[in-house]
């Protein structure tokens, strides 16, 4: 499958080395295609600029800072984004590091001004390195979808199998209304980051035991 990695922070990095591992033509997005592509933590990834990552993907993923999205899709435009899934892993912080969407969501953000473009959340409660890796985690933990498109949900979880998040630990919440729960829980894993000295870890979602049923 061919993605189009919009950013080339250590999100997009992470992502591009686990689907390439995995066989996807990849391609890193830049405003500045030529001096991010010939940097060292850039080798052996192809960097273009944002318009022509979003043409040559199949499927895109927003992987550039939460308050500056809007600007890089709009940049983009409607009629390149339009009918390609869109995979927004991104969670905006003001300065001050207060939510920048406090209360709605990016994606619901970029999907009301993008409606022709189908977005689907995931990847945003964990880091990159886990985010490619879940198998670094002493157990397998939980990860979320969000949107309203069934077809782009589902080629978001194929993309999430191949970076060996198995089937039973991907929890579809919904509506993409449903994403500002897994944007707002940066301010969890913030403090959960603090409290164990790590960011590499991760959340379960843990079901009730099944109770024998009473006559």
């Amino acid at each position: 499958m061919r993605i189009g990695l919009l950013g080339t922070g250590n999100v997009a990095r992470a992502l591009a080395t686990g689907w390439q591992a995995a066989g996807h033509d990849v391609v890193l997005g830049s405003r500045h295609p030529k001096e991010r592509g010939e940097s060292e933590e850039l080798g052996g990834f192809a960097v273009v600029g944002l318009p022509e990552a979003a043409a040559h993907g199949e499927v895109l993923v927003n992987a550039t800072p939460g308050t500056a999205s809007m600007d890089v899709l709009n940049g983009i435009g409607a009629g390149d984004l339009a009918g390609k899934a869109l995979i927004d892993i991104g969670v905006g912080f003001t300065e001050g590091m207060e939510l920048s969407h406090p209360n709605y969501s990016l994606s619901e953000e970029i999907q009301a001004a993008f409606p022709e473009t189908p977005v689907v959340k995931t990847l945003a409660t964990v880091d990159s390195v886990v985010m490619k890796d879940p198998g670094s985690l002493e157990e397998t933990g939980t990860i979320f979808l969000s949107g309203d498109d069934a077809a782009a949900k589902r080629t978001t979880r194929q993309l999430l199998g191949d970076l060996g998040w198995p089937n039973a630990s991907q929890l579809d919440l919904g509506g993409i209304g449903t994403a500002r729960g897994q944007e707002h829980f940066a301010l969890l894993f913030m403090g959960v980051a603090e409290a164990i000295g790590s960011y590499g870890f991760g959340i379960k979602v843990v079901r009730p035991r099944t109770r024998a049923r009473t006559v």
